[in-house]
């Protein structure tokens, strides 16, 4: 058996998340692609817009009739014609024309501008004066100006927000190509471990990783399959880790990889067939008896027992290779500077995650620590989000600046 807490600095095992490969690709419906990865850049097949449009109410004009129009001195302009909206105007403006126009009407030939319907008074049927000036582009968006066609408007590896969906379909894409959300196998260990289902006996413990872990792993993107729990007794896990690994992208083994007599996930690994243990510790806290295995090129991953020690590791280490693995070239979290309200010890050697509270202070925040053992679920249920502290440091100190990574 390898040899226990050999850690890896977490710099390298994250690092390894290129080694393995992306899901493959798919092509889904513009309305089924939000949240999803691009998997290839996007073209648009026409100019954006394909017309000089209007951006207010008001009259289309040649921005040279009304230079130095005010209320003392208006310009005094002859109505052409009317734009109708989704109508191309069938007539152009000479010198000393208008237009009446709505937003996003299309602009006739020889307008340049738009004056808003508030700085124009109607003298008659045929004639409005002007009160403001406005200069060439005014009001206006100009024919590709979003973006022109054959231009690459979204590149792969790109999330799809509500603002890409919208690109997409200005550009035509009722469907789109992307990376499939991996498949995440999740499994609980320990003789302990009951369902939800049930009351808990004296000495168990309800089955809560698959539940965390569960909801992490589809905040990720991926999509997650439960496996059940699998006992401490010789043979109880692999059963449950050939059905994950015959199936899923990735799985996830929760309890069993710290030191102790009936721990079976490492032995449960390394018995398969064609198994490489990357990583047999992380220099982390908490953390440190976290489990990193490839097989079949599929990453295998031994997390701690304790839920917020899972959690913590699942967001600091597993989330990132499954982002990569979706695609996605996003895989940081928003950070938010804080002052720290007290002081934070820490061991060098190792890369510490504080959890931690934000509390409003004028126009910025002050980050309280919080303290508690990794299996307690409410340190998580109440941090805002998780202060780093560098291998290379042995704390932090009161009303020092921290930046905190937000989790969601």
């Amino acid at each position: 058996m390898t040899g226990f807490f050999n850690v890896s600095d977490l710099h390298t095992v994250l690092a390894l998340a290129e080694t393995f490969p992306a899901t493959e690709v798919e092509k889904v419906p513009l309305s089924a692609a939000l949240t999803r990865i691009l998997a290839e850049d996007v073209s648009s097949d026409i100019d954006i817009p394909g017309f000089d449009r209007a951006t207010m109410d008001g009259y289309a004009v040649r921005g040279a009739d009304t230079f130095g129009a005010s209320d003392a001195a208006p310009a005094w302009l002859r109505i052409a014609g009317t734009v109708g909206m989704g109508e191309e105007p069938a007539f152009s403006l000479s010198q000393g024309e208008a237009a009446a126009i709505s937003t996003g009407g299309m602009l006739p030939q020889g307008a340049d501008a738009v004056v808003m319907v508030e700085h124009t008074d109607r003298v008659d049927e045929e004639t409005i004066e002007v009160y403001r000036s406005v200069a060439p582009g005014h009001h206006l968006i100009t024919r590709g100006e979003d973006f022109s066609k054959g231009r690459v408007i979204l590149t792969a590896g790109t999330p799809i927000g509500a603002a890409e969906t919208g690109l997409l379909a200005a550009s035509g894409c009722q469907s789109v190509a992307v990376f499939k959300r991996p498949l995440v196998g999740i499994i609980s260990t320990g003789d302990e471990v009951v369902p939800v289902t049930e009351t808990p006996k004296m000495a168990e413990i309800r089955d809560v990783n698959t539940h965390t872990l569960s909801a992490m792993v589809t905040e990720a993107g991926g999509v997650a399959l439960p496996l059940g729990i699998a006992g401490d007794g010789e043979g109880d896990l692999e059963p449950l880790l050939a059905e994950a690994l015959a199936s899923c992208d990735t799985v996830l083994i929760s309890g069993g990889s710290s030191v102790g007599m009936r721990d079976r996930t490492l032995t449960a690994m390394e018995g398969l067939e064609g198994s490489e243990v990357l990583v047999h510790g992380i220099a982390i806290s908490p953390g440190k008896p976290t489990i990193l295995a490839r097989v079949g090129g599929k990453p295998v991953w031994g997390l701690p027992g304790h839920v917020a020690s899972a959690m913590v590791v699942f967001e600091v280490v597993v989330r990132p290779f499954l982002l990569a693995a979706s695609g996605s070239e996003a895989t940081d979290r928003p950070k938010v500077p804080a002052r720290l309200s007290r002081n934070i010890a820490s061991a060098q050697g190792r890369t510490d995650f504080v959890r931690t509270r934000l509390v409003p202070e004028g126009e910025g925040y002050i980050a309280e620590p919080l303290p508690g053992k990794s299996g307690l679920i409410h340190t998580m249920v109440h941090a805002d989000g998780l202060i780093r502290i560098e291998k290379d440091t042995e704390g932090l100190y009161s009303d020092s600046q921290v930046t905190v990574r937000l989790l969601p």
